[in-house]
């Protein structure tokens, strides 16, 4: 019989694929299969389901082997590791590939949406932008630290720091000013690579239709509305917006048993890069509420009252990947209240 479903176990350069027929038998075991030959190996087949983990190289190679009339879906590596049979196989590539297999056909599984070389593109300047972020903080950290050593105690914004710290520069000796002078300088060109691409990111939002409606709700920007589109697209992956703030670990923990339902704390699950984008948004729809009296400002204001502010930021930001993706599943038709209300 044919080949209906097929499982690879990605690799750098040595991969595993495993592939059954209609009745679930295997007619296809490979355990090792150089880089070079996967390609010719897949397109020899005939149209089937091909089931991946979601790692390094995975949007490529789904790209490559939907160009030969394959169907590939992408899994999270957590949710194949129940359909490792380690009694029997152990842990290998081979029983890695068969696991992947079984995992892509169980109709309740979760696959991670596919992108494309665009969004990819996209997602790199997000990626290096936040590295540079982290970078920048780090720097001042490490400024702020020496700096203690020699008695001088500066504020933590990078503002304040850079603007307070030239005076006193003179009271340090040589090889300490030569220090801080360097910290400074290399300092000042993540500032105005962040800056360059800062630009970058603003200009893809505001060229893109779904960005600019995404812009619309409270507590999204040009680049938490870039990377709502880099990530999900059009949404279609998911079947409600609930499923998009599980997706980024915006919903309660479960604990629940004999019929008594206990939620815990938000489960962080997901892509913690957009879950931060949202709960810093949230965090200025608050700063900025005002004495605003429209109906979202009614809610937000009384959610702060009864649950406080944290909890009160993380549900405007699970409010916020709801309609982020009805905005993005519906378009035009979805109607919500509009950021300047």
């Amino acid at each position: 019989m044919s080949i209906v479903t097929v499982g690879i176990d990605l690799a750098k350069n040595v991969f595993a694929v495993h592939g059954v027929d209609k009745a679930g038998k295997p007619v296809l075991i490979k355990p090792r299969v150089l880089r070079d030959q996967l390609v010719t190996l897949i397109a020899q087949l005939p149209p089937c389901l091909i089931g991946m983990e979601a790692c390094s190289g995975a949007h490529h190679w789904a790209r490559v082997f939907q160009q030969h009339g394959h169907t590939v879906k992408l899994m999270a590596p957590k949710l194949v590791a129940p359909y490792r049979m380690s009694g029997k196989r152990g842990k290998n590539d081979a029983a890695d590939a068969a696991a992947i297999c079984e995992a892509v056909t169980r109709p309740n599984m979760r696959f991670v949406p596919l992108k494309d070389e665009h969004q990819q593109a996209t997602l790199c300047l997000h990626r290096t932008r936040q590295g540079f972020v982290e970078e920048r903080t780090a720097i001042y950290n490490r400024l702020r630290g020496l700096l203690a050593e020699f008695g001088v105690v500066l504020p933590q914004s990078p503002e304040r720091l850079r603007r307070e710290i030239t005076a006193q520069l003179d009271t340090l000796p040589g090889w300490a000013r030569r220090c801080i002078s360097d910290l400074l300088e290399h300092a000042g060109s993540i500032e105005d690579r962040l800056a360059e691409y800062d630009r970058a990111i603003g200009e893809i939002a505001r060229e893109d239709e779904r960005s600019r409606r995404l812009m619309q709700l409270r507590g999204i920007g040009p680049t938490t509305a870039s990377a709502l589109v880099a990530s999900i697209g059009a949404g279609h992956d998911f079947r409600n917006g609930r499923q998009v703030a599980a997706w980024l670990g915006l919903t309660p923990g479960q604990y629940s048993s004999g019929g008594k339902d206990r939620l815990g704390s938000i489960t962080k699950a997901g892509d913690a890069y957009l879950r931060s984008l949202l709960v810093l948004g949230a965090r200025a729809v608050i700063a900025n509420l005002g004495d605003r009296q429209d109906r979202f400002s009614r809610w937000v204001r009384s959610l702060i009252e009864r649950r406080g502010f944290w909890r009160a930021a993380v549900a405007i930001a699970a409010k916020n990947a709801r309609m982020a993706w009805a905005t993005l599943k519906y378009g035009e038709n979805f109607k919500h209240e509009p950021a300047t209300a």
